[in-house]
């Protein structure tokens, strides 16, 4: 690695405190989506489990009653 590819980066200034807080919402705002997406997948996974078990109870007393 070359030493102008390293010093090339330029220091950030600090944010305001404006700045600091829209960036703070912005970061909610994605962790609350991401946080939703999970819990919805969670649910589906749920679901697609309870659909499963109930399919194979069926099968089996279909079975059974043969």
């Amino acid at each position: 690695m070359r030493i102008h590819e390293i010093t090339s980066v330029k220091p950030t200034k600090p944010l305001t405190p404006a700045q600091a807080r829209v960036k703070a919402l912005k970061q909610n705002v994605q962790s609350t989506k991401d946080q939703l997406n999970a819990e919805r997948d969670r649910q589906r996974q749920q679901r697609d489990k309870e659909r499963t078990q109930k399919q194979i109870q069926q099968r089996n007393k279909a079975l059974s009653a043969i």
